[in-house]
Parts: C-alpha cells; structure tokens; sequence
C-alpha cells in the first residue's frame, strides 16, 4: 500500500542534496554486499545503470546509520544505452525478473529498506521486481528514491506495492536526472547537422 504523505526520508534526501559541497562525489554502493556500519536497521539498496541513482544513495547513506547494498544483476546489462533499453522492454514485455548477482545478507535485521531505481520504460526496472519477490519485505518500511529522464515515476510505485504487499510504502523521492539520454540525443543531432571549416 502506498503512504502519500511526508516522511523524513523526504528530508533526509533533500538536507543532504542541499548540504553536498560543490564537486564531491558520493560513495558508491560495494557490489555484491551490503557493507557498512555494524548493527544498522536500515539499508539503502540501489539499482543505477548510469550514476545518477547512485549518488542519491550515496547521500542517503551518508546521512544517517545504515548500510550500503548495490542491486546488480547475474548478468549485466550491455554497455549500449540502447540494447540496455531493448533488453530491459523485452524483460518487461515478458515478465522476466533476472537473476541477482548477489542477495542482500540477512533482511529481517532491516527495518527499513530505502529502494532507489531509476524508471525505465515507464516503471521500476525488472531487477526491482527480483530484489523484492526474493527478499521478504513483510513489516518493513519501504522508502523509494526514483530517478527518470522526463516521464514521471510511470507504474513504478504500482511495482513496488504489488510485490511488497506487506510492507508500508512511504512517499518516494523523485528526482528528474536524464543526463544519459540528453547526452545521447544532443551528440545525436550534432552529428545529424552538417560540419563547416572555420
């Protein structure tokens, strides 16, 4: 069930956003593991293709006590933006839930899980609907950041809710964050405009 209400996941995200001095990195998420401090009750789990999700769960992490986990599948996606695209709408299309590459060590220490995925073809990423029908998320508290490129959070929270039926779904955090596409389509239509001499 979906919360819309005000939560200090909210505020944590955004004090720490705010808080970020120029040019500093956040720490990535170790793959494979959920590392961090002994004895959290929460962990920050993300799924980032391009960086972009990554840095807000490295600032959530930062933020408060709480461990670290990298969602990746067994197989990674290709390099190609866009056979990533086609791979994951076919995963999509097929109710496919890819294989993880690691499972999060111990959930039930975890009260509350902070979920970051970016959208991808209009709702949560196939490795989200792995990560949670693998994982029993029953009694905890589910905190979503969201990333997209322009389109909204699309049937995502849907997902969420569907295969996390007994948790309690907080209002997500969403963040536009669209640097790979835009990247993609202004390289794209410079190499469409013809090049003169100076």
């Amino acid at each position: 069930m979906t919360i819309p209400t005000p939560n200090p996941g909210r505020r944590a995200v955004v004090a720490a956003l705010a808080s970020l001095p120029l040019g500093c990195s956040a720490a990535a998420p170790q793959e494979g593991t959920a590392a961090g401090r002994s004895g959290a009750r929460t962990v920050v789990a993300c799924f980032s293709r391009s960086g972009n999700t990554r840095v807000v769960a490295g600032l959530i992490h930062r933020s408060m006590p709480s461990d670290l986990f990298q969602v990746a599948p067994a197989i990674d996606y290709p390099a190609d933006y866009l056979e990533t695209v086609a791979k994951a709408r076919q995963e999509r299309d097929d109710g496919v839930e890819p294989a993880l590459h690691t499972r999060i060590v111990d959930i039930d220490r975890y009260d509350t899980v902070y979920l970051g995925f970016p959208i991808w073809g209009e709702t949560a990423p196939p490795i989200i609907r792995s990560l949670l029908s693998q994982h029993d998320m029953s009694g905890k508290t589910i905190v979503p950041f969201i990333t997209h490129g322009g389109y909204g959070v699309g049937s995502s929270l849907r997902v969420l809710a569907r295969h996390a039926p007994n948790a309690r779904i907080l209002e997500a955090f969403v963040m536009q964050a669209d640097q790979e596409r835009k990247t993609m389509e202004s390289v794209n239509a410079w190499l469409a405009t013809p090049h003169t001499a100076r």
